[in-house]
């Protein structure tokens, strides 16, 4: 058995009750009182104990008791009602709108108003004080009508739907707009409030170091220190960078090859002194936040080199590769490479899945995550999986719309040693 239907709900998506007469519906209106040669026309919307008359022609829309309604007689007839003659009619015989009571209707016809799950949302019905008649033509006219003024409400229902979901992702912007702006401040002052004391620290490790005779335990201890300290500055600068990273993306067409060859030139001392090996293939013009998606591969090109195997010359390959509408961009590497079961876990902030206390691989932990939440905002993905070699392939997606490979340069891929 069906479940009773709450009326009041199932027409207020419609955003018509209470609200002037919409001029579509009071277009179709006068169309269907012109099709069926009557006087007047109305488009009825019934609720649990109301009907509301949301369109008219010759006659103000209003509401009604439901119990006093001719349409509310007929919403579980089968099809469409024509009444030659109400007062002949049983049904409405005693009628307020036939009686004179409220009108002096003699002749009604009804067609159902459906939303798209079949259900009924009230009439379109056209009335004559006169009795009358309505050939084959008519009626079947007013049936055809009737499903235009379906359209019409759920045309409205759509955009009434949409408008909100408009309003609410605005107000949903501007939330996160006002939660950007004070995390900005707060990660500001925290940065303020933790490098003041820690550069007094530093100053005061520097002066003993100068103080402290070389090559003995206590300047072992300072330098120790020292590195300490600048560790946490440099945690300090990952983290207000972090929690200031957002806001809108500024998108240009950016030659995905001279990020990576800026990088390479920033990167050319550390590559240098570990005897690092880059190679580029063909890469993608893209329309993406060059200074973002230079980070992104500033990080993990580093993070190649850094994490480097130590039996082996460190290999680098950075190439791209179309996947449906996106382009995939891979660093792979032949370095000590990142347990399966830990590569997810790389991109938590403050990660660390190699030895933390292997002073060879020194970083914060908060570069991938930052390179997830810039990839993120520009609607890719990025992970890691395992090279051929066993060490690294980091990869990450940027969409693209356009439907053929797009290269800065035609040239075949470059192999540079990097001195």
């Amino acid at each position: 058995m069906a479940g009773r239907i709450d009326r009041d709900a199932l027409i207020a998506p419609y955003d018509v009750v209470g609200h002037p007469p919409a001029p579509d519906l009071t277009a179709l209106a006068e169309l269907a009182a012109d099709i069926s040669g009557t006087p007047t026309a109305l488009v009825n919307l019934m609720g649990e104990t109301i009907q509301h008359s949301v369109a008219g022609y010759g006659r103000a829309p209003g509401v009604c008791d439901r119990a006093d309604s001719m349409c509310n007689l007929v919403l579980d007839e089968p099809g469409q009602v024509v009444v030659n003659d109400t007062r002949a009619d049983p049904r409405f015989a005693d009628s307020p709108f036939v009686t004179g009571e409220r009108a002096n209707f003699r002749f009604y016809a009804a067609t159902h108003l459906r939303n798209p799950q079949g259900l009924v949302l009230g009439t379109l019905c056209v009335f004559d004080d006169e009795a009358r008649s309505l050939d084959d033509r008519r009626i079947r006219g007013l049936g055809l009508l009737a499903r235009q003024v379906d359209d019409a409400l759920e045309l409205r229902r759509r955009t009434t739907k949409l408008v909100d979901a408009v309003a609410e992702l605005a107000e949903v912007r501007a939330e996160l707009t006002r939660s950007n702006e004070a995390l900005h401040a707060f990660a500001g002052q925290v940065s303020h409030d933790l490098r003041n004391p820690l550069t007094a620290i530093n100053g005061f490790l520097e002066e003993l170091q100068y103080n402290v005779p070389h090559d003995t335990p206590s300047s072992e201890y300072v330098a120790r220190a020292l590195s300490s300290t600048h560790r946490m500055s440099d945690l300090i600068t990952d983290l207000l960078g972090f929690a200031k990273l957002g806001g809108e993306l500024r998108r240009e067409p950016v030659a995905v090859r001279h990020l990576v060859e800026e990088v390479r030139h920033d990167l050319a001392p550390a590559l240098s002194a570990v005897g690092a090996r880059l190679d580029v293939g063909p890469l993608p013009t893209v329309r993406v936040d060059a200074t973002q998606i230079r980070a992104v591969l500033q990080n993990l090109i580093s993070n190649a080199a850094k994490y480097r195997h130590p039996e082996r010359t460190p290999l680098i390959a950075v190439h791209s590769a179309r996947q449906d509408h996106a382009w995939r961009i891979e660093v792979v590497d032949n370095g000590i490479g990142v347990p399966r079961d830990r590569r997810e876990e790389a991109f938590s902030p403050l990660s660390r899945v190699h030895d933390p206390h292997d002073s060879s691989a020194e970083g914060a932990g908060i570069g991938l995550a930052t390179a997830r939440r810039i990839i993120t905002a520009h609607g890719g993905q990025i992970g890691l999986d395992a090279s051929p070699s066993g060490g690294t392939v980091a990869w990450f997606t940027l969409p693209d719309p356009t439907d053929g490979p797009s290269f800065a340069s035609a040239t075949p891929p470059r192999s540079a040693r990097v001195r």
